[in-house]
């Protein structure tokens, strides 16, 4: 009998459902039958993780957590009884306090009979912060795309795989988490601008239906947005000012595939040494799997 998986998740721009649409095939390749569950503002037909021989969480990293979508995710799972989970995380630079945002999540799945076997964290490109260029973008998925088929193998050969621990990091994200409510409240003051379309692509996006047309045709948003910036990210005349954090905006697609290369910018600096260093071990774990 196949065994089957599932993987749930949360993605605003597309940089975690790449990676939950990478692992699907590399799941797939090996003959296991691939679930998965995209976490929106409701839970309706959640399917029951003690179902699958395989059980995955991925999402962005937010303020060194996981989207409060994820936490009202897995308050719905059922008790269990040693059931493994592995964590894929995405998030725009390779810093390893990135690495506790699965401490407050496995604290709250632990209660419940739920142990951490695997955890990986994939660089992809800034929707908030600054815009990395394309060939940045696309070197990130180049490894990440390769580094997800050899992440998917260790898993199924029951490899234990943790990341680094960071000092204190269980409390430090005890204080981000602030970011879950006060990204609710800055999404009360996102503007529309007059040069707006009207395409709903918006409205169609939010991964958390926040956004609305009221009676007028005019875009609205309510109060639960989860700061993923798909709106700004995606709107195509960029229309939309994301309250307080209106200057960190990125607006449009990133070409992963054939970019322009030498670009220029105003941060290649940043976080510099964090990068080469991801991309060195990424090459020397793709190179050791290759022989």
């Amino acid at each position: 009998m196949n065994k089957n998986a599932i993987i749930y998740y949360f993605s605003g721009t597309g940089n975690t459902e790449k990676i939950v649409n990478e692992y699907k095939k590399n799941f797939e390749e090996n003959n296991i039958n691939i679930t998965i569950y995209k976490v929106t503002d409701n839970f309706d037909n959640l399917p029951n993780p003690n179902d699958y021989d395989y059980v995955g969480l991925a999402y962005p990293i937010h303020g060194f957590n996981a989207p409060y979508p994820i936490f009202d995710l897995i308050k719905l799972f059922p008790q269990s009884k040693d059931k493994k989970i592995f964590i894929l995380k995405t998030s725009g630079e390779p810093l390893s306090i990135n690495n506790i945002s699965s401490e407050p999540l496995m604290a709250r799945l632990n209660k419940k009979g739920y142990i951490l076997t695997n955890e990986y964290h994939y660089v992809m490109p800034y929707n908030l912060v600054f815009r990395h260029t394309d060939e940045m973008a696309s070197k990130m998925w180049k490894a990440a795309k390769q580094l997800c088929a050899i992440d998917l193998k260790e898993i199924l050969e029951n490899k234990q795989v943790f990341l680094k621990k960071f000092p204190f990091g269980r409390f430090i994200a005890f204080l981000f988490r602030i970011e879950h409510p006060a990204m609710k409240v800055n999404g009360n003051l996102f503007k529309v601008k007059n040069i707006c379309t009207h395409c709903n692509l918006c409205v169609k996006k939010c991964p958390v239906n926040n956004i609305y047309n009221d009676d007028n045709g005019n875009i609205k948003f309510k109060n639960k947005c989860v700061m993923c910036a798909s709106c700004a990210f995606r709107c195509p005349v960029d229309a939309i000012n994301i309250g307080i954090l209106t200057a960190w905006k990125v607006n449009g697609p990133y070409k992963f595939e054939n970019p322009p290369i030498n670009q220029k910018s105003k941060h290649e600096n940043y976080c510099k040494k964090a990068y080469d260093r991801y991309f060195k071990n990424a090459e020397e774990k793709i190179k050791n799997n290759e022989l």
